[in-house]
Formats: structure tokens, sequence, C-alpha cells
């Protein structure tokens, strides 16, 4: 059964060819197509250790400043009696950046990011109190990677990549495999310079997972394609067997009613994408929504009675009062129409499989700087999200 079905109105002809058109990309200019091919300088050995990779990374920064540092908040075995004799599980922060892999088959760390597209980045997204120097693809790659390796994920969901075998090859010498699936339509595609189009990607570390399989859908509106997309890997932990399934997507941006109605709409199609290939495996589910908890679409997701979400950072409260409170922004810029500071980016999980045990904390508005980001001290927009899970069904007892 699907979640939304068609509007009467949707399938008029002339409002179809409207909708195509809002969701679909720069189409009055020519397409400039090119391929993957501008990392082909990046030549590194097949296998790395972290600390190699990190080293490396540092020497092709030269002297910019290090990545902002943060630190995990972690679920502690500790109680307390509320007014109503309810008892609640307490969260502390690590004084300490925690960049220490999940080894335990039971435990799975997810890290969450829109990466910022190098061509719109640089091109069309108007950051003014950006340097341009720090949005040059030579020093932002190896931030990128930096952010990404200093935390060990076990499984990586990216959106707006455009540099996929730039991390093919790079995450590959940390025992990373991939696979990447673009917007049909990429507004990159109309960028002079660009590198190809732009989509989702996920990684996941095979050492820890066999891959089972893959899908990927361009999401539909009303039974339109819309210029959305996401992608699907089931796995299965070699050590336990249990098994997974991970997607990961990108909703159409920009504010407006239309504009929230159609991503609602887009959330409906990915909850059918997931719901039919999950299996009754517990679900993790990473994107960036483009949309305030406020929105529809949220609140269609966490609805979902098929899957039965969470979303990971919003259960992570000091108490009952807190059991909807999101991040108070996972994007924070300033373009020329303004300072724009946003919660739009998520990570929801099956809550009858998977348990959240740890969160990466923000930065604070001092610690990320005045001219806000992407600086030379993070290379996105967005923030990353990382979030430790714990199979509820493991055998181990956890301490």
């Amino acid at each position: 059964m699907r979640h939304g079905e068609a509007t009467p109105s949707a399938k008029n002809p002339l409002l179809q060819r409207f909708l195509v058109q809002r969701m679909g990309s720069f189409t009055s200019a020519p397409k400039i197509l090119n391929e993957d091919t501008q990392d082909a300088d990046v030549v590194l050995p097949t296998s790395l250790s972290r600390d190699e990779l990190l080293q490396h990374c540092h020497q092709q920064l030269e002297n910019l400043p290090s990545l902002v540092k943060r630190s995990f908040r972690r679920l502690v075995q500790q109680f307390g009696d509320t007014a109503d004799g309810l008892r609640v599980l307490q969260w502390n922060v690590l004084s300490r950046v925690c960049g220490e892999a999940t080894s335990s088959p039971y435990h799975i760390r997810v890290l969450q990011w829109n990466l910022l597209s190098q061509a719109l980045g640089q091109m069309n997204d108007n950051f003014v109190c950006c340097p341009d120097a720090a949005l040059e693809w030579r020093f932002r790659r190896y931030h990128i990677i930096e952010e990404i390796v200093e935390y060990c994920p076990d499984i990586v969901c990216l959106q707006e990549v455009d540099h996929f075998n730039f991390l093919k090859t790079v995450l590959g010498t940390q025992g990373y495999n991939g696979m990447f699936f673009p917007k049909p339509d990429s507004p990159c595609l109309y960028i002079k310079g660009n590198n190809g189009p732009d989509g989702c990607a996920i990684f996941f570390r095979e050492e820890k997972f066999e891959l089972l399989k893959t899908e990927t859908r361009v999401l539909e509106v009303w039974r339109v394609q819309s210029n959305q997309v996401a992608v699907i890997m089931l796995l299965r932990v070699r050590e336990t067997d249990q098994e997974l399934c991970v997607a990961t997507t990108h909703l159409k941006a920009r504010n407006g009613a239309l504009l929230s109605t159609l991503r609602n709409e887009q959330g409906k199609d990915l909850l059918d994408f997931v719901t039919a290939h999950s299996g009754g495996r517990p679900v993790i589910i990473c994107g960036d929504f483009n949309a305030e908890p406020s929105e529809p679409v949220y609140v269609t997701l966490l609805g979902c009675q098929a899957l039965r979400l969470g979303s990971a950072y919003a259960s992570t409260g000091d108490g009952p009062e807190d059991a909807l409170r999101e991040p108070p922004y996972t994007t924070w810029k300033i373009r020329e129409e303004g300072e724009v500071c946003h919660t739009i980016d998520y990570v929801f999980y099956s809550t009858d499989g998977l348990a959240v045990e740890a969160v990466l904390d923000f930065p604070t508005g001092e610690e990320i700087g005045e001219g806000r980001v992407p600086s030379f001290s993070y290379p996105s927009d967005h923030f990353s999200l990382v979030c430790d899970f714990r199979f509820k069904n493991a055998s181990e007892v956890v301490s």
C-alpha cells in the first residue's frame, strides 16, 4: 500500500509539466557534460593506516586551520527519578573528541553528511563570507576526507557528491566500498568547469559488512519523476549475520508551501521504496531533507507505521520533555540574502530493531566563527551527523 495516492489534480498534463519544470534543474541553459576526471592527480597506495591518511591530508592542506573539533554525547547507565516516578537514562558530553572505531559487531557508527557540491559551492551558492580560497577543491577535498576519517564510521551516507571517484579512491585505502547514483538533471551540469552530476552515495566497511544488494530510485511526486534520488544498500554483518537496510536521499530544496508539499510527496515515495526493499530488516534512513521538523515530511517519516522510525538526534534529550528535540541547526551559512540557520539533515532509524547509544554534538556559534560555513575550518555548509547504534537483539551484555 502506498503512503500517498495520486491526487486527481496531479493527473492534469499541464500540472505535471509544471511539476517537472519546478523539480528539474536549470533547464533554460545548455548542459555542459563532463566526466568525473578532475582528481587524476591523486595517487595513493591501495592501503593506508588511518594515521597515515590523516597525515597525508595535513600535508596537502599546507598550513590551513584545523577542522572544527567536536565531541560525542553518549548514553550512560545512570538513572534518575522524575516527579512522576519514571526512571530516565541520562546523557553526558565526552570532553574528548572520540575518533575510535566501533569495533563491536553489535554496534554500528553511521555518518550522514551533505558535502556541498564543488560546482555549486564554488560557482552558484554565493557564500559571501567564505574566502574564495576556502572553496578551492584542492583544499576542500582533504578537509572532507579528514572529517569522515576522523570519526571512523562503519557506514557513510553522502549527498551533493560530484567527485565520487576521489572519495572511492581515498576511502578505499581505509577499506570502504561504495556506490553512487546521480540526479537525472543535476544542476552541476549547467555550470562551466563541472566534474559531472551530483548525487547520493553510500560507503561501508568491507571488513565489517557483506553487501547483499543495492537499489536506486528517482523519487516521484504524484507518479511524476522528480530530480531527487534515493539509494538503498542491504548489508549483512559478517560476524553475526545480522542484516540491515541503509538508505540515503536528498529532497527538493527551497522554501514555500508548494515546495513543502513536493518534499512530503517525495518522502512518501521514499518510504514506499524503503518498505518494499527492507524486508523486515532494521532500517537507517539518512539524508538532507531540506525540511525543518515542523514540515509535513518530517511528521510523515516519523508516522510511518510499517517502519516505526525515530530520529536519532531527537531521541537524545535529557528527559521526557526533550523527546522531540532536534539540534538547533545542521546547516549555518551566510549568503547574499542573509544568514541561513536551519535543521534539515536527519538520521532516522527503526526503533524496534536499533537503539541509539551516542551522537556527535554540533559546534557552538563561537567555535564555528562569524563567517559561518563553509570556511577554512570546515569544508561544507552542512555539518556531519554521526550516530552510534546498537542492535536491540544483540546477545552480548552491553556495559
